[in-house]
């Protein structure tokens, strides 16, 4: 089993990579862990929001196995508390699926996406750009680990 976090372009702030690394790091002392960040479409300038979304769909869903249990941070998907959370990433590592948490680009995901995708979950009612969701979601990724294992970081 193991965790892999999709996301769509490079983090562009070398203070928010630099936090994201260290919770990345961290994340990989509980579970095997693989961040996989797909580039920039290219002339997307010349391309409407409906034909980004597609094809930044079509390069995510390359890289998803049929078996594994594909989660969507998304505006639309439910809201947990740290604890929550915990749980149910405990409750899908314990089936023994991998799971992919996908961060989708500046416009969200596709239809094929959204179709595709096993559950979605939601940091916040507020919007957060999505290169600071890859810093808070890690850190939260994390957080759940230390959860999970009783260690003292939730509490401090």
């Amino acid at each position: 089993m193991r965790i892999t976090l999709i996301q769509l372009g490079k983090t562009r702030f070398s203070y928010l990579q630099e936090g994201i690394s260290d919770y990345h790091k961290r994340i990989q002392h509980y579970v095997t862990f693989e961040e996989v960040t797909l580039p920039d479409l290219k002339n997307s300038k010349n391309l409407s929001v409906f034909e980004i979304k597609k094809k930044e769909g079509e390069q995510v869903l390359k890289l998803i196995e049929k078996a594994a249990f594909l989660v969507l941070l998304d505006e639309r998907g439910k809201q947990n508390s740290s604890e929550e959370f915990a749980e149910f990433l405990l409750k899908n590592m314990n089936s023994g699926r991998d799971i992919v948490l996908l961060i989708g680009g500046a416009y969200g995901f596709s239809e094929e996406v959204y179709s595709r995708a096993n559950d979605k979950i939601s940091l916040s009612r507020l919007t957060f750009s999505h290169q600071l969701v890859r810093l808070i979601f890690a850190e939260q990724l994390y957080r759940a680990m230390t959860i999970i294992r009783g260690e003292p970081y939730h509490h401090s």
